[in-house]
């Protein structure tokens, strides 16, 4: 089954499009499944729980963090992360410096940006992001490089609303990757889209879509 959601979804959408297989609450055989099928992007929403995985499966994996991060967990994943999705304050980009030097690392980071209307959901106003990637600070930080901006879209199935928020993302997102920005900072990546609406983001412009049940099946909740 997941090899054929895997084809599937790799099928709909451009090679230049990157898939992120979201894992979490998955247990390692499904992973492994993934990974026979040619999956070699992975996301997690739990530290402890990606950094046993990173410990069990093929090293040439790549680990993406698209969970809420909590600074004081970052130490636990800085060894082998390659990607922080949810970035949503310039402390946190100061604490993976921190810990990325410790290991003479560079970790990619995306800053989240608050498109929902939903109050539940983090990330930074356009204005903050573009504060922070403009800002001296910013070039004071050299373990860490920012590679471009997240969303996540309001749960909801108003397709317009959904393409609004997707559309403006990309705007801004368009704005600010044109500007000289700091050598730490080039934004490549726009990371848009799930499950229910990743062909609507790509769309608009998404070149990275966080998919999980659609490739692993309806998820399971660990309390």
């Amino acid at each position: 089954m997941i090899k054929d959601n895997l084809q599937k979804i790799k099928a709909s959408i451009s090679e230049d499009v990157a898939l992120v297989a979201v894992s979490k609450t998955k247990p390692i055989a499904d992973l492994q499944e993934a990974y026979d099928a040619g999956q070699r992007i992975f996301g997690e929403n739990k530290i402890q729980e990606m950094a046993e995985k990173f410990d069990a499966l093929p090293k040439d994996i790549e680990w993406h963090m698209i969970g809420h991060l909590q600074r004081n967990k970052v130490k636990y994943m800085a060894h082998f992360v390659d990607l922080i999705h949810g970035v949503d304050s310039f402390k946190t980009l100061k604490e993976i410096d921190k810990q990325a030097k410790k290991h003479n690392r560079v970790i990619h980071c995306l800053l989240q940006a608050k498109i929902a209307k939903e109050d539940s959901k983090f990330g930074l106003s356009f204005d903050a992001i573009e504060e922070i990637i403009t800002s001296e600070e910013l070039a004071a930080l050299q373990n860490i490089s920012i590679v471009g901006l997240m969303g996540m879209a309001t749960f909801t199935d108003n397709q317009e609303q959904l393409e609004a928020e997707f559309k403006s993302l990309k705007l801004f997102f368009d704005h600010q990757k044109v500007k000289t920005l700091r050598s730490n900072c080039a934004l490549k990546i726009l990371s848009m889209g799930m499950s229910g609406d990743y062909p609507l983001a790509i769309k608009n412009g998404s070149n990275m879509i966080r998919v999980g049940s659609a490739i692993f099946g309806s998820r399971n909740y660990i309390a």
